[in-house]
């Protein structure tokens, strides 16, 4: 029996499980970090740049290229290792350098991206940071070389995964435009679990800056929001009020939901896209598992009172422009509903005055109908008169006394006839 046939992507699907692997890493050593991102429409860019981009850096080392529509990629760069990856709205770019180097967080580290290949990027950097991955010392020794290399004010310390790790990172872009992560391992460390910690602290990072796009986005929208809410706040007033013809309402109002229509059209990825990585923000912080490190701030603290109430306010925003959209489409209808019943009640009493027109119409036709049949009558009369006036002789009477006695009956026959062609035109056309 031939074995059973797979599924044309079941090795596909099982590999995506297991690609990405986290870093190895030994301390004492330094990363360095890049985050590109296409200024608009990042979802819908042509990834194939993001892939030539990476080549062009592989070939000034004399690298290996990845395969065709590959997502990530690892490998060496002279003496350094190299890690790429491709997300929905971004490319990652990690370094790993061995030692510490002479001055810590040295800006010189990232001279190891070319700077006229960081000139061609297919897009702007998002983030870059640089980390120094160090042996612990004694808890007074790190807290001084947390204070010297980072703001105190905002800086978030904290030990992480059962206290293998104590990480620090204040979220400040330095002057020579990165960010700084410090990480003391502790001793017996393993290679990955270090390699996790960095990779985590870069997530948390990227992720927090593109969940910062949303907020941004939102603070440009929002002026527009308030006059928008004003301006059907008033239309509301307006048609409960009855100002003005309720027609030039309708439009007005048509028009507001229209414009909320597009901005929330506009705006659906990004709220999307910001919840998504907001949530990858709090699910990084909180595999860390961290514990408190000489009364600082944590990173779950520092996210709680910097970052969690922007991301509330983009959830306010979304929260309220749906409310908008469903107040301005309720308010339409209800005002095209007493718009459509004024018609009906203008329609009714128009079918009103035709009802009474056509009664008069039929007054009238019933008056012309008498009148015809007098007329016509007469003519009858006259004709049957010519007709019997030679039998006057025979029968002995005078023609005024056959005029006479014709008469009646060329009447009746007359309305007879008149009759049954009205019952007959009734018959064929009922509206008549």
């Amino acid at each position: 029996m031939p074995p059973i046939q797979d599924h044309p992507l079941r090795y596909k699907l099982a590999n995506e499980l297991h690609a990405r692997p986290f870093p190895s890493l030994t301390a004492p050593c330094r990363a360095i970090y890049l985050a590109i991102k296409k200024e608009t429409n990042a979802a819908g860019r042509d990834r194939s740049l993001d892939l030539k981009h990476l080549t062009d850096l592989l070939d000034r080392y004399g690298t290996p290229h990845p395969q065709p529509g590959a997502t990530h990629y690892s490998g060496q760069i002279g003496q350094n290792v190299l890690k790429w990856e491709q997300h929905t709205e971004f490319v990652t770019y990690t370094v790993f350098l061995g030692g510490l180097g002479e001055r810590a967080f040295d800006p010189a580290d990232f001279e190891v991206f070319p700077e006229d290949w960081l000139n061609e990027a297919p897009g702007v950097r998002i983030t870059s940071a640089m980390l120094r991955i160090s042996e612990q010392s004694d808890d007074d020794r790190m807290s001084e070389l947390v204070d010297d290399w980072l703001v105190s004010e905002s800086v978030a310390v904290s030990r992480v995964l059962d206290s293998d790790a104590v990480v620090a990172g204040d979220f400040r872009i330095d002057p020579s435009g990165h960010l700084r992560f410090a990480v003391f391992t502790a001793p017996g460390v393993k290679q990955r679990r270090v390699g996790r910690i960095v990779q985590r602290l870069c997530e948390i990072e990227t992720y927090k800056a593109m969940s910062m796009l949303g907020f941004s986005k939102v603070k440009e929208i929002g002026p527009r929001m308030g006059e928008i809410d004003a301006e059907l706040t008033r239309l509301m007033e307006a048609m409960t009020q009855r100002q003005g013809p309720e027609e030039d309402t309708l439009r007005s109002l048509l028009a507001v939901s229209a414009e909320l229509e597009n901005l929330s059209a506009q705006m659906s990825f990004r709220f999307g896209a910001t919840g998504a990585y907001e949530a990858i923000v709090e699910q990084r912080t909180t595999v860390l598992r961290e514990e408190r490190f000489k009364g600082r701030q944590s990173f779950a603290e520092f996210m709680m009172r910097r970052f969690d109430p922007a991301m509330r306010t983009v959830k306010s925003a979304e929260r309220r422009l749906g409310a908008m959209a469903d107040r301005a489409m309720r308010a339409g209808d209800l005002l095209r509903t007493r718009v459509e019943v004024q018609r009906s009640a203008q329609n009714q009493q128009l079918l009103e005055s035709m009802n009474q027109r056509a009664d008069t119409q039929l007054r009238l036709q019933r008056t012309v109908e008498g009148l015809s049949v007098v007329a016509i009558s007469y003519y009858a009369v006259s004709l049957a008169g010519y007709l019997l006036y030679p039998a006057t002789g025979i029968l002995g009477i005078s023609k005024g006394m056959l005029t006479a006695l014709v008469t009646v009956p060329v009447v009746l026959l007359v309305w007879f006839m008149i009759r049954r062609i009205r019952h007959a035109v009734e018959k064929a056309d009922p509206e008549v």
